[in-house]
């Protein structure tokens, strides 16, 4: 007759055996965002191209936040041209713009909601945590508008902006949450040489990426200084290795800083501790001299036809090759509809007869006017996180 009396030391083995599959078949991520790096893991060629997708994830579905339009919203815009961290150069009411339903858009995508900026949730989310943005004055720009999104809900007492040579931070003391820019608008170095020429450094980095370290969210942006034409480049001679280049083709010298770039991510940071993103570049409506954006007051609908920028394409193949998982964020697109949103000839404060002879003035059609466009970047970087 078999012996059915129970057996404790089995009853302990399955029962370790249980928890060890329970173990290690969870899901954890330190932003909380479940499953969130597992689709890197498919040997599929066309889902490897999701790491420089602007993606969010829903329950049956990612959604790219890419393919939408620019809807009339007037609860927009979330904070006005009064908060006190924004430049004269994009406070565009208050110098003097006759219009204000550019503020009033809102980027709607074609397959999914794009959750309206909340900024305690925010706050909640990135408690005690130090977002960096590194980049250019457009990068400042997004900065800017990142921090005039959240500062509305910090007491005065709670807050405030250090600003330290090339980079600035503003602190939310009760969160322990700091959003930071850092100046970098090539990432690579450039520096002084013999006789007072500039050299760009296109092999090294660790000048500006020591400010870089540490950070939880690093966000970045190079691209509009690779493209200057010759009277405003910033530079005399590449540099690589030891050989110094008089001429080369901008997008080859975009590819060799980038790639210094894609270098250093891959081996000094790690995706369980720090998330990075790097956002696309911001067009420019500068034809005809920068009167393009002059007195446009709404979105274009649609283009007549669809130019993928030179660095675009560059960008994507050095984050290909790339092992840290970098998400691209692809606003380039959508904010090339928005040439109503420059501050055009309104980049500063006029008084009545200078107004009466606007065409004496440069018109800015790169940054963008604040509230605007910027926020929905932000909007979707809030998505992202």
């Amino acid at each position: 007759m078999a012996d059915l009396r129970p057996r404790p030391h089995l009853f302990l083995f399955l029962s370790l055996f249980f928890l060890f599959l329970c173990f290690f078949s969870g899901k954890s991520s330190q932003f909380g965002i479940e499953n969130d790096f597992t689709w890197l893991l498919d040997d599929d060629e066309d889902d490897k191209l999701d790491i420089i997708q602007t993606r969010i994830s829903d329950s049956q579905r990612r959604c790219d936040l890419t393919v939408g339009k620019w809807v009339y919203d007037p609860s927009y815009p979330l904070y006005d041209s009064s908060c006190p961290y924004l430049s004269t150069a994009v406070t565009c009411q208050k110098n003097g713009r006759p219009d204000s339903d550019y503020m009033k858009w809102k980027w709607k995508p074609r397959d999914c909601s794009l959750p309206r900026f909340d900024a305690l949730k925010f706050l909640g989310k990135m408690r005690r945590k130090r977002i960096l943005l590194v980049g250019d004055s457009i990068m400042r720009n997004q900065w800017e508008s990142l921090v005039c999104l959240v500062q509305g809900v910090v007491p005065i007492g709670s807050k405030k902006v250090i600003y330290n040579g090339i980079s600035m931070a503003f602190h939310a003391l009760d969160f322990e949450t700091t959003i930071e820019f850092c100046w970098a608008p090539l990432l690579v170095e450039l520096k002084k040489g013999p006789e007072n020429k500039r050299i760009l450094h296109l092999d090294l980095i660790e000048e500006n990426a020591r400010y870089w370290r540490g950070a939880d969210i690093l966000v970045f942006d190079s691209a509009h200084w690779w493209t200057h034409s010759e009277k405003w480049s910033s530079w005399d001679y590449y540099m690589e290795g030891k050989s110094l280049i008089k001429e080369m083709n901008p997008m080859l010298a975009y590819q060799k800083g980038l790639s210094t770039w894609a270098r250093w991510v891959d081996l000094n940071l790690d995706p369980r501790r720090t998330r990075v993103i790097f956002r696309s570049m911001s067009p420019r409506h500068n034809r005809e001299n920068g009167w393009k954006c002059y007195k446009q007051k709404t979105p274009l609908a649609f283009f007549s036809h669809k130019h993928v920028p030179e660095q675009m394409i560059v960008v994507k193949e050095v984050l290909r090759r790339m092992r840290f998982p970098v998400y691209l964020q692809d606003i380039t697109e959508m904010s090339g509809l928005r040439r109503d949103g420059h501050p055009s000839v309104y980049r500063k404060a006029m008084d009545q007869k200078e107004r009466q002879h606007l065409r004496d003035f440069s018109s800015d059609c790169s940054h963008w006017c604040l509230p605007g466009v910027p926020d929905l970047w932000n909007e979707m970087l809030n998505a992202l996180l």
